[in-house]
């Protein structure tokens, strides 16, 4: 696939992949293009776990779909509700976000209402909370691949120039695997929640064997797309971006681009498509 069709056809994948194994040569495939991110003084701070086996699999499933539910029914609304879109005019609007447009129709009523940190606790009584769990546990137990990532602990030091170094080299390490798995026609998602909640994280790190020098600090599921997957009960797009103008500024913050840029065709999009 060319790089800017990949490019354009990335996204998150939120529902369940085919359950065929990965490909193993697409595994490595994964694994050298993301060695080929660039890192401060070529330190190569990442290291990964692929995760394949059914069992460990099931485990991580467990602990993402309870930490769903507990982060649901506790900050996690407070945290993050910034960021929830419910109506067109709202994603024209703002451009960024995530546009919950699939929810059940016996809850739509109070569409608005679930998502403000005073409804967690009703949505538990609901069983909403629940319904999130048990669906983040299937997902992630049926992806045929879970990869775990973690830094060096020499390099991602908090509060030196280091962490942030590592941190953008870890940036360029998930992007080569969005565009990898995009280009083979796989799937790939943030398995999050977990990574949320400091003693399952710390759990995983032990499940996973991640030694101490080390910092567990992402998990992905993967698995070839399903093209008659259907949506979770819960579910949302955010295929919206901030247009060119909204995120460039010449010169100076703030600044107009002069017409030069504000005019340049798009090679990425269609002119319709970048509006």
């Amino acid at each position: 696939m060319d790089l800017l069709e990949a490019i354009r056809r990335r996204h998150t994948d939120n529902n369940k992949f085919l359950p065929d194994p990965v490909k193993p040569e697409h595994v490595k495939l994964l694994i050298e293009a993301a060695a080929r991110a660039p890192s401060h003084f070529n330190s190569q701070p990442w290291r990964f776990v692929l995760v394949r086996d059914s069992q460990i699999r099931e485990a991580l499933a467990e602990l993402a779909g309870a930490s769903m539910k507990e982060l649901m029914e506790g900050p996690f609304f407070e945290r993050y509700r910034t960021y929830f879109r419910f109506s067109k005019d709202e994603v024209n609007s703002a451009s960024d976000g995530i546009y919950i447009d699939h929810f059940p129709a016996i809850l739509r009523p109070m569409l608005r209402y679930s998502f403000t940190p005073q409804a967690g606790k009703l949505l538990g009584s609901l069983g909403v909370t629940a319904a999130l769990g048990r669906n983040q546990t299937e997902i992630v137990r049926t992806s045929p691949l879970l990869i775990a990532i973690a830094l060096n602990k020499a390099e991602y030091v908090p509060g030196e120039m280091s962490a942030l170094y590592s941190t953008i080299s870890l940036g360029a390490v998930v992007q080569t695997f969005w565009l990898v798995t995009t280009s083979l026609n796989m799937g790939m998602q943030f398995i999050s929640t977990p990574l949320e909640v400091a003693e399952r994280k710390a759990l995983i790190a032990e499940m996973l064997g991640i030694p101490d020098e080390y910092d567990l600090v992402a998990l992905f599921r993967m698995g070839y797309r399903d093209p008659a997957g259907v949506r979770n009960t819960i579910d949302w797009t955010s295929s919206q971006r901030k247009p060119f103008d909204s995120l460039a500024s010449a010169e100076k913050w703030g600044a107009s681009l002069p017409d030069d840029l504000e005019n340049a065709p798009s090679i990425l999009w269609t002119e319709a498509e970048s509006k």
